[in-house]
């Protein structure tokens, strides 16, 4: 019975001290800091405006550039068997209104040499040729654009970096002992994102640079195998 007792005391006793210990605190919630893509750009300062104009302007001009050089890498396999048929019966005006319709750089190129047939074969290659330059640097408006771009954003970029510098370091330099970081962490901001931003807009340009570039090697190689299949027509007998 005593020892029952004694049980009972030391039970009330623990539960008398648990009651008045202080209740544990709360485990302290992590804040989580974020920072969007807007507010990064923002960080970039001025500079970031002729960026953003450089990456708009190359935009447009790929989009534009591309639908126009893969329209004009159209390969009609049935086009030559067309003029071959029209030549060979001596029916021109059909052969060129078929030139016309078609619309393609190597149907121009055709019709030339359709308006100079009863000369001589080389004033015909000569007029061929002539054409078929114009067309080819038609094709690649707007290319030297994107080749500065691709060369001009990253020194713009740099040009950030150089500016973020010289302001994190006057900032420091103004404030002596009591710089922290964020005294120049603004000037920091602007040397990182502004050499992000020009390295991204340069590499884009570039690769859509050299995009256009294999297309329209394309489109040349298209037109001189559509001339020498013309040349071999007007050297052909009539069947």
């Amino acid at each position: 019975m005593l020892l029952l007792d004694t049980v009972q005391i030391l039970n009330d006793t623990l539960t008398t001290a648990a009651a008045t210990l202080p209740a544990p605190a709360p485990d302290p919630v992590e804040t989580v800091v974020s920072l969007s893509i807007w507010d990064l750009c923002l960080k970039g300062g001025l500079l970031m405006i002729p960026l953003a104009l450089l990456s708009l302007i190359s935009i447009y001009i790929f989009v534009e550039r591309a639908i126009v050089i893969n329209r004009s890498a159209r390969n009609d396999e049935s086009f030559m068997k067309k003029i071959k048929g029209y030549v060979h019966e001596g029916e021109l005006e059909s052969a060129m209104n078929l030139c016309k319709k078609d619309n393609t750089p190597y149907s121009r190129l055709i019709a030339k040499g359709l308006s100079r047939i009863g000369r001589p074969m080389n004033d015909v290659l000569v007029a061929i040729e002539n054409t078929g330059n114009i067309e080819v640097a038609r094709l690649g408006k707007g290319l030297p654009w994107l080749a500065t771009t691709a060369a001009g954003a990253p020194m713009v970029g740099f040009l950030g970096t150089v500016i973020g510098m010289v302001q994190a370091f006057f900032d420091i330099a103004s404030q002596g002992n009591a710089a922290s970081i964020a005294t120049f962490s603004a000037g920091i901001y602007t040397a990182l994102v502004t050499t992000v931003a020009g390295l991204v807009v340069g590499i884009i340009a570039l690769f859509a640079y050299n995009y256009l570039v294999a297309r329209i090697n394309y489109v040349m190689n298209l037109l001189e195998a559509k001339t020498m299949e013309f040349m071999d027509l007007l050297n052909e007998p009539a069947e």
